[in-house]
């Protein structure tokens, strides 16, 4: 268990000798029995190191099954679902377990399906680098490289400190756990809203191997495979696991049709070895790979119409935010291209420079386990990388404007290297204690390249005035084209982070019914980054560029080597020689004569606006600058009395407190220092096993204050109201509080029913400073005060509901059907809280039938996400919005070798 739960759960996982002896009983009984009887499941024996429960969906099938009773009682041999789940009920702490056959029914591989299955965790929209996981209604915020999630992920022991990781397939899954709260003082690095951890099948001496092949609408191939076995008989054993995911997306690209978003590009491979020289010692070793993917997603945005006015009553006709009036620039017009019936009117992206996301992950793993007669040692070495490449088209036209926009993120890389020792369980007082080395690097930009401007990106941003200087000659439309034309800008970071953990937590059996957990951990955080700003390619203009990039005389500027002349495009006298002799340059290619000084007063003044036009995108630059470090020990505690009502009954009580580290910045070249956020968080439960052990209910009620949320944020000048920075910063206080059921039932004959839902209540208790909506606000308004406003993101009512029916027919087959449904109530999608961004409430199911043969040797199942085509938006603003992903169709063979 990875939370505040019983250090017991964690200790009392199976020895490799307790497991070669029960795969020894298992020949046994195999051998007794008939080929019909064969257990599936077999493989898990070895896998079954889950510190919390499995569910039903997990192999915890129903007591009153048709299914063969021998075959029940083994399955329950080898996997213990009962044992495991009744387990779970003596955790002091809300949680959720879902079964790794449960997600593979109905293809929920991705972070997105899983979170759909559990009570309120939710992941928020955006592409592999910009999402983010919120649990109780907090997380959904722009994610800075320096920046760590409010919720973590552990894989297989390893912590991802970085939430792209998680962007990638989970495949070959044997469980996936949420656990909400702060966490840190059992195991792992520390979070403030709780973890999410997946662990998939480890290496067995019981050979096994099982496959699976997809095809379906718009032309996906999903094929999986995954096996192991022993290659010396009781001291190695391996494991392999191969995903291939691909398919066309739901949406095509008008400018190229070969393009579609929401496509699929996927593979990944992982190899597993497990070493048990002793029954004492155990060695597995992992190696994962997800090479270089392309996947369609940014650019995919219906556009709307911009609303006549903005939210201070003022016309947006001829603003910037006025597409209409660009479009109808004779630069764009003279295309036949227009407003109503192309911008508007089609429904699907027209982008000529949008480029797929190029993603990829890399991990590898050492985990050691030693039994030292009273106690359990165990050391995790790990590594793991991500690679991120977007080419984004940001005005989402056919016409030839933004290039290359969106980033690189070269290379995040993590290594960590944990050590924990564990009592033996069963004694009154049980603990863990441990430390944690983490260390993770992001190298961002460093190649350059993160913004482009093409031939048409000077009429597209110059404001009225400049178009109307520029587009009336020849020379005039040439500087309009050549000011920003193969004009191409580089932002930089270089993140490094390290933090070293050390944390204990015990179990103290007061009497036999009353159980106190109590944990603490100190975390040192030392953060650092540093970045750049400048131009890798002047392009056709370089001889428009300003003197210094903008920016007020005080802060960093860069040197561009341009002309001084004034707002006329009148030479200043303080120009060098070198500067004369570029404006004369200037004035022979534009206009055909020797020298700057023949310009008549209107040449003068279209130089001018070429130059006003080329410097107001080129914005401000900086040279390579260090931020302030964050640099601060942060502490974690849990405390949690757990009292069994009865056999069947457990209440609980858990107090806990985190933090997760500041964020070391650079906005506009100046370092901003976001502050650490901590979180308090109260939560009483009662967990409940009802009706012969067939209704298992959890619920709790709790109530969570954070102070300084990390938050998009915005500073005002005081010498210039109109010049405001946004950075992540904080907002002084947010409150928390609602109630959670998680529960499942077996007593239905061939049935197993698994349910979750929440109510919460998430408000920002204090935020005066958030940067306005893209609607702006009331007149004179700087910035809004959102104190006493819901969360972005959080909905008020959420709920899961899956179930699934195996039915034994004709002798030696399953007839089986299943299916998932979540609910969402609706929630403000924007960060800012804009009065245009609501998402209706909303209902989402995925479904599965098929038959089989009851030894699993082959299955059929016609597969439907999104079954009822529910078509509401993913995202939205005032001006566009992200479409749903469409109901997709699909038939799927498997079987087991």
């Amino acid at each position: 268990m990875l939370s505040s739960g019983a250090v017991h759960a964690q200790a009392a996982e199976p020895t490799v000798a307790e497991l070669q002896a029960e795969i020894a009983r298992l020949r046994q009984a195999l051998a007794n029995q008939s080929a019909a009887a064969a257990a599936p499941g077999t493989a898990p024996a070895a896998n079954s190191t889950s510190a919390v429960s499995t569910p039903a969906a997990n192999g915890n099938e129903p007591a009153a099954t048709a299914e063969a009773p021998k075959e029940q009682e083994l399955e329950t041999v080898v996997v213990r679902s009962r044992n495991r789940l009744e387990r779970v009920q003596d955790v002091p702490l809300s949680v959720s377990v879902i079964g790794g056959r449960e997600l593979e029914r109905e293809l929920a591989f991705d972070i997105g399906a899983i979170t759909k299955r559990a009570a309120n965790v939710v992941r928020n929209t955006g592409n592999s680098r910009t999402y983010s996981l919120s649990i109780r209604g907090v997380g959904k915020v722009s994610q800075t490289e320096a920046q760590d999630a409010s919720v973590g992920v552990i894989l297989d022991g390893v912590n991802f400190a970085y939430a792209p990781l998680s962007s990638f397939d989970f495949y070959d899954v044997e469980s996936v756990e949420v656990a909400r709260g702060p966490q840190g003082t059992l195991l792992g690095k520390n979070t403030t809203m709780g973890v999410i951890n997946v662990t998939t099948r480890r290496p067995s001496f019981t050979p096994d191997a099982s496959w699976s092949l997809t095809l379906g609408q718009r032309k996906t191939v999903l094929a999986q495979f995954a096996g192991g076995g022993p290659v010396i008989d009781d001291l190695l054993a391996f494991r392999g696991s191969l995903l291939v995911n691909k398919g066309a997306g739901p949406y095509k690209n008008a400018y190229n049709p070969d393009e579609t978003y929401f496509n699929r590009d996927r593979v990944a491979g992982r190899v597993q070895f497990l070493l048990t020289p002793t029954p004492d010692f155990s060695a597995r070793a992992s190696v994962e790979i997800q090479p270089k993917g392309g996947e369609y997603y940014n650019g995919l945005t219906v556009k709307t119409d911009v609303p006549a006015f903005n939210a201070a009553g003022a016309p947006t006709f001829d603003t910037s935010n006025d597409i209409r009036s660009k479009l109808a620039r004779d630069w764009f017009a003279r295309t036949g291209y227009t407003y109503e019936g192309d911008y508007l009117g089609k429904g699907f992206p027209n982008n000529d420079n949008q480029r797929a996301l190029q993603t990829s992950t890399n991990g590898a793993s050492l985990e050691l386990k030693w039994n030292i007669g009273s106690h359990d040692l165990t050391s995790i070495t790990a590594y793991r990388d991500y690679h991120f490449h977007a080419r984004n088209d940001s005005e989402a036209t056919p016409f030839d404007i933004s290039k290359n926009g969106g980033g690189k993120n070269d290379a995040y890389r993590q290594r960590s290297q944990e050590f924990r020792v564990a009592s033996k369980a069963g004694g009154t007082f049980d603990y863990q204690v441990g430390a944690l080395l983490f260390e993770n690097t992001v190298d961002f930009g460093q190649q350059g390249w993160n913004a482009g401007w093409g031939a048409d990106a000077g009429a597209w941003f110059a404001n009225n005035a400049q178009y109307a200087t520029l587009s009336t000659t020849a020379a005039g439309r040439l500087l309009l084209s050549d000011s920003l034309n193969g004009l191409n800008k580089a932002s930089t970071q270089s993140v490094r982070n390290r933090s070293f953990g050390i944390y204990a937590q015990g179990d103290w059996k007061a009497t036999d019914d009353l159980t106190v957990t109590t944990g603490v951990r100190f975390t040192r955080e030392n953060r650092k980054n540093e970045g750049s700003n400048y131009l890798v390619s002047n392009g056709y203009g370089g001889a428009l560029n300003p003197v210094f990039s903008t920016g007020p005389a005080s802060e960093p500027r860069l040197a561009l080597g341009g002309f001084d002349s004034n707002a006329q495009g009148v030479l200043a006298p303080s120009n060098t020689a070198e500067q004369l002799a570029l404006a004369d340059q200037v004035a022979q290619r534009y206009f055909g004569k020797a020298s700057y000084t023949l310009l008549d007063t209107t040449e003068q003044r279209q130089v001018a606006a070429a130059k006003s036009l080329r410097s107001s995108q080129i914005g401000r630059l900086w040279a390579l600058t260090q931020s302030e470090a964050f640099r601060k020990t942060q502490p974690s505690f849990t405390f949690s009395p757990s009292y069994k009502l009865n056999d069947d009954q457990t209440a609980y009580f858990t107090a806990q407190y985190g933090e997760k580290g500041g964020v070391s910045q650079l906005v506009n070249g100046k370092s901003y220092l976001a502050k650490p956020e901590k979180v308090t968080s109260l939560e009483t439960g009662l967990k409940s096993a009802l009706l012969d052990k067939t209704l298992f209910i959890n619920a709790d009620i709790f109530y969570t204050q954070v102070k300084d949320y990390q938050q998009l944020v915005v500073e005002i000048d005081p010498n210039n109201a109109a010049n405001n920075t946004q950075y992540t910063g904080n907002a002084p206080k947010v409150n928390i509080h609602g109630l959670e059921i998680d529960g499942s039932y077996t007593g239905l004959k061939n049935t197993t029913l698994r349910f979750s839902g929440a109510y919460t209540v998430a408000k920002f208790k204090e935020f005066p400073n958030s940067p306005l909506p893209a609607e702006g606000g009331p007149p004179g308004a700087t910035m809004a005060d959102l104190s006493g406003q819901t969360l972005t993101g959080a909905a008020k009512y959420t709920f899961n509901l899956g179930a699934e029916y195996r039915l034994p027919v004709w002798n030696d087959k399953v007839f089986h059907t299943s299916f998932n449904t979540a609910f969402t109530s609706k929630i403000n999608s924007d960060g800012a809280l804009s009065s245009y961004a609501w998402i209706p409430k909303n209902t989402k199911t995925d479904f599965s039938i098929g038959l089989g043969r009851r030894d699993q040797a082959f299955d059929f199942s016609v597969i439907v996400k999104n079954l009822f085509g529910d078509d509401t938006p993913q995202n939205r603003t005032w001006t566009n919005y992200v479409p749903a992903d469409p109901r997709w169709i699909g038939f799927q063979v498997s079987g087991k070798l």
